[in-house]
């Protein structure tokens, strides 16, 4: 007989199911993501560490868990909810089943859920904090929510540092090397710096830590700032080196993390989201263009701003280039007069759509208009 699971909401709110992967506790923030594939990545994505991931889609593990799929050394989500998984995986790359990989990382799940309900509950009152009980640990309900609510909240965590590489590392260029990337690694997922490679751009990935003196050491024609988890507000750090960068007019290019850490060095304020954006169907308005691209989000926090605004900051005028079409969220900034840009969203789609993969390409467009200082490796056709 399957054991008995809880998925414990702040609020009170318990849903009741079955273990699923590893039994035990698991606290953190109850979310959802709106994803009908994918869950690999999802589950190996740093960005949603310290989180309890409800999936919308209602069977999960149909397609096992391969060798090609993971964002990252392991799974980083905190706890899993879903309705209906897959007894038996069936595709030609899966090498095991979910729920076995699950158990080997000690990922506390609950599965049986009535994820709908789930869904419209957090929808109706926001991501909140959760935990899920199996095993040994159960208790009486009023014990778990006790423990729920003893968990540190989203809103003020730092958590960037809990996923950065310990040691940097380079991912070379494939063919001709055109230009050289500093890569700032505030939870990094693995396609991001394979996209870049795939252009011609040798990246070093830095720990969160580096300074501004690590980026100068590399020659470096440009500065990339990934997606990562935690309250923008609490990154410091990865702000000051990004006024650093900016305050020398090294090409930037940011997402997800590192746009809001991009909106907080050039003076915008941060905040939470009543319960965010997680999927692969959001689309997001380029106000220049008009042009709508349909994309994949992970983010519970945002940049403050309107469409289309223009504000002063200490490096020039910059913009709000891109707002979510659903619900005006701020999804994108750029500088108008400095080497900048940033926006919320996964423009390398692991997984998702690509719609926003020119954003790579604009990125070493960037590069190759405004070398720094004067450095130019852009290797001209046919020269």
């Amino acid at each position: 007989m399957n054991q008995p699971a809880f998925l414990v909401l702040e609020d009170g709110r318990i849903f009741r199911g079955e273990a699923y992967g590893a039994t035990g506790q698991a606290l953190g923030e109850a979310v959802f993501t709106t994803a009908m594939t994918g869950y690999q990545e999802t589950l190996t994505d740093p960005s949603y560490h310290r989180q309890i991931v409800v999936q919308t889609a209602p069977q999960i593990g149909n397609t096992g868990w391969n060798d090609e799929d993971d964002e990252s050394s392991r799974i980083h989500v905190a706890g899993y909810a879903v309705r209906d998984p897959a007894r038996r995986p069936s595709n030609w790359r899966s090498r095991r089943c979910l729920d076995e990989v699950l158990t080997e990382q000690g990922i506390v799940g609950v599965a049986g859920l009535d994820t709908r309900a789930v869904v419209r509950h957090l929808r109706e009152r926001g991501a909140m904090r959760a935990g899920v009980f199996s095993g040994d640990v159960l208790a009486p309900d009023d014990e778990l929510l006790e423990r729920v609510r003893a968990s540190p909240p989203m809103a003020g965590a730092s958590l960037y540092g809990a996923v950065t590489t310990r040691e940097p590392y380079v991912v070379p260029a494939v063919g001709e090397k055109r230009f050289t990337v500093a890569a700032l690694d505030v939870g990094i997922k693995l396609n991001t710096p394979r996209m870049l490679a795939a252009r011609g751009v040798e990246v070093h990935v830095l720990p969160a830590s580096s300074s501004i003196e690590d980026v100068l050491a590399l020659g470096a024609d440009g500065f990339f700032l990934s997606n990562g988890p935690g309250d923008p507000a609490t990154a410091d750090e990865p702000v000051e080196l990004t006024r650093q960068v900016l305050e020398r007019r090294i090409p930037l290019f940011g997402i997800c993390f590192g746009n809001q850490i991009l909106g907080r060095a050039l003076g915008r304020g941060t905040y939470k989201m009543r319960y965010g954006h997680r999927g692969i169907n959001i689309p997001v308005i380029e106000h220049a263009t008009g042009r709508v691209a349909i994309t994949s989000q992970n983010h519970g926090f945002a940049v403050e701003g309107e469409a289309g605004e223009r504000f002063d900051t200490p490096f020039g005028p910059a913009l709000i280039t891109h707002t979510c079409a659903n619900d005006g969220t701020v999804e994108g900034l750029a500088g108008e007069a400095f080497p900048a840009f940033s926006v919320q969203y996964h423009p390398e789609a692991a997984a998702g759509p690509h719609d926003a993969a020119d954003l790579f390409d604009r990125f070493v467009a960037l590069m190759a208009e405004r070398p720094v200082g004067g450095r130019h490796r852009l290797i001209e056709e046919g020269s």
